[in-house]
């Protein structure tokens, strides 16, 4: 006789009792094929010769401070679309789920969930043959009470003496800048985001200001991480500098911001320190378009202009006389482009190394969506974790370095003539490198805050 099925609801309590896991709260979701865990840092080794993985959880909502360090042995690595679209490569594990009275394997993959707020997400493929919706429900299983989930769960290590740190962005749903608050007080720090439309300033000889809407001076910060958008580069830039002569520690200078967005300038900076990128032409009037054009190799090319930020504002121009149509219509606006070959070896695809306080702490590569081209920048698409080679990395480094950013993404592309350097970003996002290699960046941007006040 079949084992009868058992109701839930839309929200449940469950356990991972191999993962030492005995309360985690997860979304019930039929809609989606297979379970989702929250993990960070995932790590592959090799255990008796089998392929495992080491990862960190934290299993409690809306707590970062709870960590359970976890290992689980490894079945596959798959590509995964989540619910807002973005693809993925994921590391699958198969664990015991404890639910109700109900004990089974399952299979589960590992992602980073912290903008989907449950840590768990139970898909249809676990529920098959054993358990029953009830959408209008909740908890039917029943639930923990507060005192048995603080009994048993410990807080982590947290750092002594925490620091006063300021987030200086303009959105504070922004995946990355929720992650930089929530990894600083992991570690035990006062975090604080500030909204650059909402801070303003007293220039002063002898007592130099920074005021918050409603009057509040801000002048006890120890560090500040500006996450400035390319739209309002000015005004941030001018609220960092005010802040650097309040004698704040800024993860990123005013002074390196402002050059990286400055792409002509940028691009002669990083090869005055030997670093290589695409053959690249500048030209001031139409009458020396075809000469332009010939300096970088004919057509295809890429036109970029000079104000155009995160992909908008880049051609690619498939014919001469596409080219010339483009970049004369650029030139009667009185707009500066940019002239750059167009790398067709690299297939569609490009890497983002991050850089931390001159280490590469993740890369991953980007390969743009069916139909679309990537002009020697990252252009959407899918992202995954890939191996970059010991050049690569040291590129990367001299970038960044070159740039003097302690934070930087740097985008480099595979060319015939050898890696290529495109790009330096002062504020790379964090949402799809850390989805696609687990690896805990915001963590690491704090720690670079951290290693500048041991050394003093």
């Amino acid at each position: 006789m079949p084992q009868s099925k058992v109701i839930i609801g839309s929200e449940e309590w469950c356990s991972f009792p191999e993962l030492q896991i005995p309360f985690i709260k997860a979304r019930v979701d039929s809609g989606a094929k297979t379970s989702a865990l929250h993990a960070l840092n995932i790590t592959p080794f090799l255990k008796n010769n089998e392929n495992w993985v080491h990862f960190e959880i934290n299993p409690l909502q809306n707590n970062t401070k709870i960590t359970k360090r976890c290992e689980a042995r490894l079945i596959d690595k798959r590509v995964v679309k989540s619910s807002s679209g973005f693809r993925e490569q994921r590391y699958v594990i198969i664990t015991q789920l404890h639910i109700g009275d109900k004990t089974f394997n399952i299979e589960v993959t590992l992602t980073n969930r912290d903008s989907m707020g449950f840590r768990m997400l139970l898909g249809r493929e676990a529920m098959i043959g054993r358990l029953v919706v009830d959408p209008e429900d909740k908890y039917k299983l029943g639930q923990p009470s507060f005192d048995e989930i603080k009994n048993y769960y410990q807080a982590s290590e947290i750092v002594k003496n925490g620091l006063r740190i300021g987030v200086l962005a303009s959105n504070p749903e922004l995946y990355s800048n929720r992650r930089i608050m929530e990894a600083g007080e992991m570690r035990g720090h006062e975090m604080h985001f500030l909204n650059i439309k909402e801070c303003y300033m007293k220039l002063d000889a002898t007592k130099p200001e920074i005021h918050y809407r409603g009057g509040r001076v801000l002048n006890d910060f120890d560090a500040i991480i500006p996450r400035i958008r390319p739209s309002i580069t000015f005004y941030g830039c001018a609220l960092t500098r005010q802040f650097e002569a309040l004698k704040v520690y800024t993860l990123n200078s005013a002074a390196a911001i402002t050059q990286s967005r400055d792409k002509l300038f940028s691009l002669q900076l990083l090869l005055n320190h030997g670093v290589d990128i695409p053959t690249t032409g500048f030209a001031n009037s139409p009458l020396d378009t075809n000469d332009l054009i010939q300096m970088v190799g004919g057509s295809p090319l890429i036109v970029k202009l000079l104000e155009g930020t995160q992909g908008k504002g880049v051609v690619l121009a498939e014919t001469k006389k596409a080219a010339e149509s483009v970049i004369n219509a650029f030139k009667s606006l009185n707009a500066n482009i940019l002239v750059q070959e167009f790398i067709k070896e690299a297939n569609g695809k490009d890497l983002r190394l991050f850089v931390v306080d001159g280490k590469v702490v993740a890369a991953m590569q980007r390969e743009a969506a069916p139909g679309e081209f990537r002009a020697n920048i990252h252009m959407g698409g899918t992202a995954s974790v890939v191996k970059v080679t010991a050049e690569e990395k040291k590129i990367a480094i001299r970038a960044a370095k070159a740039m003097d950013l302690k934070v930087a993404g740097v985008d480099i592309i595979r060319s015939s003539k050898g890696p290529l350097l495109l790009e330096v970003n002062s504020s790379p996002g964090l949402e799809g490198i850390e989805g696609a290699t687990h690896k805990d960046i915001a963590g690491e941007m704090i720690k670079a805050i951290e290693k500048n006040f041991k050394l003093k």
